[in-house]
């Protein structure tokens, strides 16, 4: 299947997504295909994105609504752009700027009230990221047998 991804000058897709959703500044987690989705004329330009990632919408293109088989009140055309995504990484790889592959910490321990800081929703392992920035120190308490800082990452 031929994957068709229109991209702006600055880095963003452009892609059709639910009308209560299209707000500038909303992040949204793509979730792929739907099987209604088969039947849509549509479906190239709304299914363009990576299943599982994190995306914020950076502009609505327009108020026309398209009709939609899974979204109420139909989708709008917007321009969307890799979300930064909150994560906890070993702290000699947490320099701004940097590329890394991200891993799971490998934590001995950890506090249940960390886990969606260590393993993050729209990011696996082996992806290839850039540390946008450095948001301090994880607290050891929360963690035993690893040294994490909290950063931002973009995919």
């Amino acid at each position: 299947m031929l994957k068709v991804i229109y991209m702006t000058d600055n880095n963003t897709s452009i892609t059709l997504i639910g009308s209560k959703l299209a707000k500038e500044g909303e992040d949204f987690i793509f979730m792929g295909e739907s099987r209604e989705c088969k039947k849509c004329k549509l479906r190239r330009t709304c299914l363009n994105l990576v299943p599982g990632r994190k995306y914020r919408v950076v502009k609505v293109r327009s108020d026309t609504v398209h009709e939609c088989f899974i979204h109420d009140g139909g989708v709008l055309t917007v321009d969307v752009e890799s979300s930064p995504i909150v994560a906890a990484i070993d702290s000699r790889k947490a320099v701004e700027g940097s590329k890394i592959s991200y891993e799971y910490p490998k934590c001995q321990t950890s506090d249940d009230s960390v886990y969606d800081i260590l393993y993050p929703e729209g990011l696996k392992e082996g992806d290839k990221c850039t540390v946008v920035k450095v948001l301090g120190p994880m607290d050891e308490d929360m963690t035993s047998g690893c040294s994490l800082k909290k950063v931002e990452l973009k995919v």
